[in-house]
């Protein structure tokens, strides 16, 4: 079945669902229920929570519902007949008084049931056999938190019983690595309700991958030219409305103080640039001074809407490997180039470049209070970046009104587990800000010029990055990543000397992340807990490796490789963690 056939059975399942609720719940409000890319679902106003208990019970009458093989039948009506017939349901009457005048007002009637909706559907109910209901949660009517909070029931369905019950394998294999839950199984976040939502808190394992990932981008950087900065947390609204960020983004930033009663209000920084900025206006600039790269590991603040919070995916505090690259028009599309090829190196040692797509985000011209600067300025900067992509041959779809207030970007997108797409890494292009900021440099020809900007990410927000890294490995981490890298067992206390010894002369070639497992419990206890912790390497020590100079070792891709000689293996796991294989 071809995807638009599937969508067209997905959103006709949707209609199924409403009617199969509205026969349950009579009083439950209809508001909206669309196919998507994984299934269908609907939102529903009523009183009652619903449970596993009552998607069970909806699912039966659901079946019910397609057994009675209901014809599926399009109409139009007038407007004041369509808001007649909606009198009842106060969210179909307000999606009918948003259509244009001239617009068409269709519905679809099934048996007792009737939906606003604008199709296309199956003609039978009988077509939609082979479907699962799947959860319910909250969601915001229209999305936005300052409307009421709706019952939204997933589901998913397909053409026939085998596609539907592979799918549903495969969200169970997703269960199994969803960061959220398996990151708090191996300890690496928690987080705590008192704290806040959107504030993780990184346990020791945690926040030694990220450790690493940082000291790893820190020393990648400067080795490509880019000068480490370091800048304040917050600032005064002074910045802000120099940069536009108080104008287009207040509501996403954090303030501190009362504009109204205070003369200094402060807020948390969203994002670094215009605190970076700064250094290139420490002193005067010459063309000579260009390129100039500025990067920074930058803890971010935003003020998300709760319900957008998920794991480490979405939080409101994040770190992340920020730069801004000052260059001249004629350094613009070198530098741009170097700034994807740090990203796809990353994203590759990793093991996450297979994942992910690229998006050209533009601006919408039809929603001009969205963004600064002019049309023509608008037009130029996304013409000089469609070549610059054009020309490095990149895949890119296009995104409408997904650009920044002050310029078109590259979005580089990957998927969780489940399917959700977010935004990895960015790259963009700004010509507005430095003149905003006063940002010059004398060229060649003795005129001053304001420099173009890249703003750029070069593995993104460390959280997320954990997060999709937990997803791709399923917490197995690769050796050079592992918070634990390597547990030394010795089999009877007699050993242990000789295990400490072995985790010295380990430590003192690099391998630093070792533990000794020297509790008084059976071998084949402590072997199953490292597994289950994801530990790489688990050396065992006997009598009979005291006598050889050796060590047995159990890989958690090979399993027991035996006895192997120290210096041997030492050599060996030098050797994956130097070359940072996965």
């Amino acid at each position: 079945m071809e995807m638009n056939e599937l969508q067209t059975l997905r959103h006709s399942a949707s209609h199924v669902l409403a009617q199969a609720v509205k026969r349950l719940y009579p009083d439950a409000k209809l508001a909206i229920g669309p196919a998507i890319d994984a299934g269908f679902y609907y939102d529903f106003d009523t009183e009652h929570t619903f449970t596993r208990e009552d998607l069970d019970a909806i699912e039966k009458e659901m079946k019910k519902i397609a057994k009675e093989n209901l014809k599926i039948e399009r109409f139009e009506l007038p407007r004041n007949e369509a808001l007649e017939l909606m009198r009842d349901e106060p969210y179909k009457t307000e999606l009918i008084n948003d259509l244009p005048e001239d617009e068409a007002i269709s519905f679809y009637r099934q048996g007792d049931f009737t939906d606003l909706c604008a199709g296309p559907h199956v003609n039978y109910t009988s077509k939609v056999k082979a479907f699962k209901l799947l959860s319910a949660t909250g969601a915001y009517w229209r999305g936005d938190e300052k409307n009421k909070m709706l019952q939204r029931i997933y589901g998913t369905a397909f053409p026939n019983k085998t596609e539907l019950e592979e799918h549903l394998e495969q969200l169970e294999e997703a269960k199994k690595r969803d960061h959220n839950k398996l990151g708090r199984d191996l300890e690496l976040f928690t987080t705590v309700d008192y704290i806040g939502q959107g504030l993780p808190i990184m346990l020791p394992k945690g926040a030694r991958i990220i450790q690493l990932l940082q000291r790893w981008v820190e020393d990648e950087e400067q080795k490509r030219g880019w000068m480490l900065t370091k800048t304040p947390f917050m600032a005064k609204s002074d910045l802000y409305k120099i940069s536009g960020h108080w104008d287009h983004y207040k509501d996403g930033m954090f303030v501190l103080g009362d504009e109204d009663k205070e003369k200094e209000v402060f807020a948390l920084r969203p994002m670094t640039c215009p605190f970076q900025y700064q250094a290139f206006l420490n002193r005067g600039r010459s063309y000579r001074d260009l390129p100039m790269r500025l990067a920074e590991t930058s803890t971010l603040f935003r003020n998300e809407a709760s319900g957008e919070m998920h794991g480490l995916i979405r939080v409101r505090q994040f770190t992340i490997s920020e730069g801004h690259l000052m260059c001249t028009p004629q350094q613009l599309e070198g530098e741009f180039k170097n700034c994807l090829e740090l990203t796809n190196y990353m994203l590759e040692t990793l093991g996450l470049k297979e994942d992910i797509s690229y998006r050209f985000s533009q601006w919408d011209p039809d929603n001009r209070e969205k963004y600064i600067g002019t049309e023509e300025q608008w037009n130029e900067a996304q013409s000089v970046m469609k070549t610059i992509l054009d020309d490095l041959n990149i895949p890119y779809e296009i995104g409408i009104g997904e650009a920044a207030f002050y310029g078109p970007k590259l979005d580089i997108q990957i998927k969780n587990v489940h399917g959700k797409e977010d935004t990895l890494v960015t790259i963009q292009i700004d010509q507005m800000l430095a003149e905003k900021f006063d940002m010059e440099y004398v060229d060649k020809d003795g005129a001053k010029k304001n420099p173009y900007i890249i703003h750029r990410t070069s593995i993104g927000c460390y959280e997320r990055t954990l997060a999709l890294l937990i997803e791709k490995y399923a917490g197995a981490f690769p050796t050079w990543l592992a918070p634990v890298q390597i547990k030394l067992m010795p089999i009877a206390d007699r050993h242990l000397d000789y295990v400490y010894e072995l985790k010295r002369k380990l430590e003192a070639n690099g391998i630093i992340r070792v533990e000794v497992d020297d509790r008084s419990e059976k071998l084949g206890y402590k072997l199953r807990e490292a597994q289950l912790e994801k530990i790489p390497y688990m050396l065992v020590v006997g009598d009979k490796d005291i006598e050889a100079g050796t060590v047995s070792v159990r890989s958690r891709k090979e399993g027991d490789q035996g006895a192997m000689n120290v210096d041997d293996c030492i050599a060996m796991i030098r050797e994956e963690i130097d070359s940072k294989r996965r």
